[in-house]
């Protein structure tokens, strides 16, 4: 069993989907890109944004730059919030806590708006720590997130820890980082994705992560 929980946050704690694509519509329309299917845009949960407009856009640098202000121009102002907490997450995290176990949110969204999101859906105060990426992007993969957070908890032995997430990415990066992973299937990633990334676990709702920690 493991004593530290690591917890992505898009797609696992809380289902982002309208606020996410409204923001990415709002950068590409000022590209004049019209997107009329809105699950197109699903992709861009998980991994990082500008890494995400250069390979599903094809977008420069320089044009990557300035999609993620616009999309963060967005986001900010209400995207942020057009989300919802999965059901049975916050008594997944009640449950935990009565175990004292220690909560870790590491996720590649950037850590301000991370905490506002955490606080405004009451989730926060489940939380001993909260890692998320960089304004500037200097921290933003997913592996330097986790370690990151590791380092930040003091966390040596691994064998402690695990990392809880819907995409190859937070699986990826828990490996990188010589955690154990549980991928959910809640999320925006599927049984096929999170299995070829090498997920320890896989867990079909949140109430069932429990029995693998």
């Amino acid at each position: 069993m493991y004593q530290n929980i690591l917890f992505d946050l898009d797609g696992t704690l809380t289902d982002p989907g309208m606020g996410i694509t409204n923001s990415v519509m709002y950068a590409l329309k000022k590209f004049k890109i019209d997107v009329e299917d809105r699950t197109s845009l699903y992709r861009f949960i998980g991994p990082p944004l500008k890494g995400s407009f250069e390979e599903f856009y094809g977008f420069s640098e320089e044009q990557s730059e300035l999609a993620v202000q616009y999309y963060r121009e967005y986001f900010k102002k209400q995207g942020m919030l057009e989300n919802e907490v999965y059901d049975g997450i916050p008594e997944l995290l009640k449950q935990l806590r009565e175990k004292n176990k220690t909560l870790i949110v590491a996720t590649s969204k950037p850590e301000p708006f991370t905490l506002e999101i955490l606080r405004h859906f009451q989730l926060l105060d489940y939380f001993n720590f909260v890692a998320g990426a960089t304004m500037d992007d200097t921290r933003n993969k997913k592996s330097d997130i986790i370690r990151y957070a590791l380092e930040s908890c003091h966390i040596t032995d691994k064998s402690t820890a695990v990392m809880i997430g819907d995409r190859k990415h937070d699986i990826i990066g828990a490996k990188e980082n010589g955690l154990d992973s549980i991928g959910v299937l809640f999320g925006y990633g599927d049984y096929e994705e999170l299995k070829a990334a090498g997920a320890t676990y896989i867990a079909e709702t949140p109430m069932s992560v429990f029995q693998f920690v």
